[in-house]
Order: C-alpha cells, then structure tokens, then sequence
C-alpha cells in the first residue's frame, strides 16, 4: 500500500474507482461519478494554495495521492492531471479578475477545465505551420486552427489553449467552449484510456476576448506559470502507480502460485527503488535525471502488466478484466509526453541494442 495523507479516505476512494473503473472500456465511457467523487473527496485542492480553498500539498505529498489514484484507475487520474494543469496556470496567472471568475467553482469541483497545449510541446511539431493560429485584433484575439490533443474536452467549460501569432510569439488563455466558432468533432477510441474523451477542438474565427488571457504574447509562454509538468515526475509517477496495481495483483496470485513469487519480488524491488527515486526528485534531490526516471517507470508499467496478463492467463485476455486494460493502458506511456531520448531508448531495449 503506498503511503498517503489520510490514509483510510485513500483506501476508501481507491476502492470505489476500482470499482468504478469496470465501465470506462463502454464506448463513449466518461468518469464523470469517479470525477465527483474525487471532488467530494477534496482531491482538487491538493493543488492550489489556501486563497482558494486549496490545501497546497508539497511535492512530495501530491506525488503519492497521485500514484495511489493511479493504482486504482489510470484514466481517471489522467483527466485529474489535465485538469490541474489548467488549473494552476490560471492561478499562476496575473489575471486576478479571471482568477476571481473561475478558481473558487474549479478547486471545489463544481465545473471542469482542461489543458490544449501539445501542439506547442510535443505534438505536430514536425509540420511548418502552427496548428492553432492567432491575429492580434480590437480588444482581444481571433484564433484559427485546432488544437489535436485535448482531454475531456467535450465536456469542458474552460480550455487552457496555446496559439501562436505570426511573428512566433504565443499566448495561453483560457478559452470558453461555447464561444462562436468553438466546435469539437466526435473524441477517437484509442487503444487505452478512451474514457479520457481525449479529441480535437477547432477554432473556426474564434474572438477571444482579452479578459481570457493568461499569459503572453510572449516567445517563451509556456515556461510561465507551469502547471501539470506533462513531461516531467507527474508522467513518470502515473507510470509507477498503474504497476503499482498490476505488481499488487500478481504478488495476490503469488499467495496461492509459488511460481509467481520470484517474478513478483524481483518488479517489487525495482519499484521501490524507482519510486525512492522519484520521492528524492520531488523533494529536490538529483539521484537520477528526469529522463532515467521516466524510463525506468516506462519499463516498470510495460514489464508489470504483462507479467500480470501471463499470470491471469486466459482469463486476463477476456475484455473487462483488469489485466487486459493495464496493459494497453501501459503503451500510452510510449505516446504521451514523451521526449525522443526516452522513446530512442525504448526503441533500443525493444531491439536488443542496449
């Protein structure tokens, strides 16, 4: 069991999205009763300071809510980490009277917002153009474009968006979805974590007004009020924790399956000493670079659950058995976030070049 804060509410709301998670392989699946329960349980303020109802945890303790939430429903936790993304942008902002406008319903859990910012990151870098376009205009913005990878966007009321202008300054606002020209096409089923509602949104001459903007024009926005550190400990922490369920589930099987206690033993000592890494990251220390610690925890989560699919055998390979999820669930490491030294690395191992 991973240490946590207020421990007995933890083991409480990680059984009830165990359970819940059962339902999110239906199509067009949305978390939304494990999302309220979440907020009931005061998860959202972990992230933000006392001003706004927050708790502001440290690192370290966000870290651990995170990877007990994870252990118990990986596609719940993601929509949380976008979800925190958007938010502490906004906090982060120096737009007090937006602020004002959409923290106090977004920290209690009473509306959702999301983040659209990959285009600028890691997503369709390769092609020329910006996706999502802006041109300065009276009293605001009119985008033009899409942003590609936007989670639970069909049921946003804010986005957390990134464009670009001509001369390659960018800007983040906090865009309304029900703004004329807002449209959002039907979300793709991907391999794993479809109920994330991970989709498109486009922007048809969208007049974004200035009362929405975050940060910029400025060439460097998205090194201004980080939130949700897509890239960094909070990927590779959501990696440790769904291994963290599937290495629980086969160390239960090893109880009655003598065969399975060394393979168990063996992923339980390389996750401890990797999540021993990243408590040390977290609180400040280097013991390792981000890069190491996030393939690490890539290869814990692919290595974990297909030990537990082999160990469920036939049964695991049925569709609604956990086993089968968590391994599609674990590719998704391979795609989101990832930087090309850690894929170039995986590409290595999978070809027996390291």
């Amino acid at each position: 069991m991973i240490d946590t804060p207020d421990a007995p509410a933890f083991q409480t709301l990680s059984q009830r999205l165990v359970e819940l998670g059962k339902t999110l392989d239906r199509p067009e699946a949305w978390p939304l009763e494990q999302l309220t329960e979440c907020g009931r349980a005061g998860v959202y303020r972990w992230f933000h300071s006392p001003d706004w109802g927050g708790l502001d945890w440290s690192p370290v303790d966000r870290i651990k809510g995170y990877m007990q939430l994870s252990a118990a429903c990986l596609t719940t936790t993601f929509v949380i980490t976008q979800r925190t993304g958007a938010c502490q942008r906004i906090e982060r902002s120096e737009n007090e009277a937006l602020k004002t406008r959409l923290l106090p319903d977004l920290v209690s859990g009473k509306s959702f917002a999301t983040v659209g910012i990959s285009h600028l990151t890691t997503s369709r870098q390769h092609i020329g153009r910006p996706t999502l376009r802006a041109q300065e205009v009276a009293g605001g913005f009119e985008l033009e474009g899409f942003s590609p990878w936007v989670t639970g966007v069909p049921f946003a009321e804010h986005v957390v968006i990134g464009a670009t202008l001509a001369d390659d300054r960018q800007i983040l606002a906090a865009l309304p979805t029900q703004l004329d020209g807002v449209s959002i096409p039907a979300t793709p089923e991907l391999v794993g974590l479809s109920g994330s509602r991970t989709g498109r949104l486009e922007c048809n001459k969208v007049f974004l007004s200035k009362e929405f903007l975050l940060y910029g024009p400025d060439e460097n926005v998205m090194k201004q009020g980080t939130g949700g550190n897509t890239g960094g400990l909070q990927t590779s922490t959501l990696a440790l924790g769904l291994a963290r369920g599937a290495i629980d589930f086969l160390s239960q099987q090893a109880e009655s399956r003598e065969l399975l206690t060394d393979p168990a033993v063996s992923l339980e000592a390389e996750w401890n000493q990797c999540a021993d890494r990243l408590y040390a990251m977290a609180g400040g220390e280097s013991p390792c670079t981000s890069e190491e610690l996030r393939q690490q925890a890539n290869r814990l989560a692919l290595n974990a659950t297909q030990s537990a699919l082999t160990a469920a055998k036939g049964t695991g390979y049925l569709v609604g058995h956990p086993a089968g999820r968590w391994c599609r669930e674990a590719l998704f490491f391979l795609v989101w976030s990832c930087p090309q030294p850690v894929a170039q690395a995986h590409l290595c191992e999978l070809a027996g070049l390291s």
